[in-house]
């Protein structure tokens, strides 16, 4: 750590305001505050409405996401060896073969080592793809507008390669990311000024203009020949019976020991990021809460309705919170500040709306399963609306008190 920080001093001159690579200077700084507490901090709120600085936020959102990595990286290795375990595959194609038979890797899918660098292999390609595109955009724009980097980066790169199916093609990644940063975030102003969730920009796009790559039986385990259809899948073809047939018990949902995207799988992963961004209010608990009452009165609602010819109807809520990427979605995407609501009441309508959509989407639309992605995105068009009639609502009452107290 000692030999970090003297490269670190080193090196700032050349960083800092007025060196000849100043416009990376917020992504030095963000390594240097990462592991060390910088010289000058904030002593008063230099924000209307917190006094935490967007690098700490970002940071928190970081850590609060690594218990869902770590589970999708061993996930996405597990799928994989379990796979190539039933067809009798020896090892993985291609340069992913190589690399991991030069580390030793048995694909054992009984093996916590084994199954995660084998996610490792999949997680690492995408994860650089699409930082290398992203931060190429956001260096473009920043160079043309001349500010510096933003690490609001980090985090959507992060959020954005955890919700891609592990065997989608890399010029995909970084095609979704640029739709995301340049369309979604860039052309509005960047950070703080877009209206959308930049990583769920990229991923809606790429799901509608490459279905093929996106969805299906064929993209979620990564093996070449094995098709297997997901948990949210089954159950909207068969209802939780047919979850249950496959051998999936919802302690496997919960868990994130089944098919899906890389990181979105472990609703216990995602859970524990939620209790440590509440913990430390990077996240607003209305919103989070809000999603899960939608989602909970939605559902109740369907099951009490029926129906003969959907088995979606019949789904309780407990297994709608475990499967797709509900979880993920609920932690780390509603939440986005920058794209949800700000007023109290709004978080609070912004999220019951999250989660009435997502289930609304799932039960009445088969070809579409999952519906968080598009439920979160639906709310983010309407979060600017729903904080206009709460400020229009209070400012009436104040007139309202303000005048019978006057009379």
């Amino acid at each position: 750590m000692r030999r970090l920080r003297r490269i670190l001093d080193k090196v700032h001159p050349y960083f800092a305001r007025g060196g000849p690579y100043h416009r990376f200077y917020a992504v030095y700084e963000a390594i240097d505050t990462f592991l060390y507490t910088p010289g000058e901090v904030t002593r008063s709120a230099p924000h209307v409405r917190d006094g935490i600085d967007l690098k700490r936020v970002m940071i928190f959102v970081l850590v609060a996401a690594m218990p869902a990595i770590l589970m999708g990286l061993w996930n996405t290795g597990f799928q994989a060896n379990s796979a190539m375990a039933a067809l009798d595959v020896e090892a993985a194609s291609g340069w992913r073969g190589v690399v991991l038979g030069w580390l030793g890797v048995d694909y054992d899918p009984g093996s916590v080592w084994d199954n995660f660098l084998h996610g490792c292999a999949y997680f690492i390609p995408i994860y650089m793809v699409t930082f290398a595109v992203g931060i190429f955009w956001e260096i473009l724009f920043a160079a043309v507008r001349n500010h510096e980097v933003n690490e609001g980066f980090f985090v959507t790169s992060l959020l954005y390669a955890l919700i891609l199916p592990p065997t989608i093609p890399l010029w995909q990644v970084g095609l979704g990311i640029t739709f995301g940063v340049v369309i979604a975030k860039e052309v509005f102003g960047g950070t703080g000024k877009n209206f959308l969730n930049p990583a769920l920009a990229g991923r809606a796009f790429l799901f509608f203009a490459y279905p093929a790559q996106m969805s299906g039986d064929a993209v979620w385990t990564a093996v070449d020949g094995f098709s297997g259809a997901t948990a949210l899948s089954l159950g909207a073809s068969g209802g939780v019976s047919a979850i249950i047939g496959a051998h999936i018990t919802w302690m496997d949902a919960f868990l994130g020991n089944i098919q899906g995207a890389i990181g979105a799988t472990s609703a216990l992963g995602c859970l524990l990021g939620a209790v440590f961004l509440i913990y430390t209010k990077v996240a607003s608990w209305r919103i989070i809460f809000g999603v899960f009452l939608g989602m909970l009165a939605t559902s109740l609602l369907f099951n009490a309705i029926g129906s003969d010819i959907n088995p979606m109807f019949a789904m309780p809520w407990y297994w709608h919170l475990v499967l797709g990427g509900f979880a993920f979605g609920m932690v780390f995407m509603a939440t986005d500040p920058v794209t949800a609501c700000m007023t109290d009441a709004g978080r609070w309508v912004f999220g019951i709306l999250v989660g009435f959509m997502t289930v609304l989407i799932r039960v009445t639309n088969p070809g579409f399963p999952e519906g968080i992605m598009l439920a979160i995105l639906f709310a983010n068009l309407f979060a600017p609306l729903i904080d206009y009639v709460v400020v229009r609502i209070n400012v009436r009452r104040r007139v309202k008190r303000n005048q019978e107290e006057g009379a």
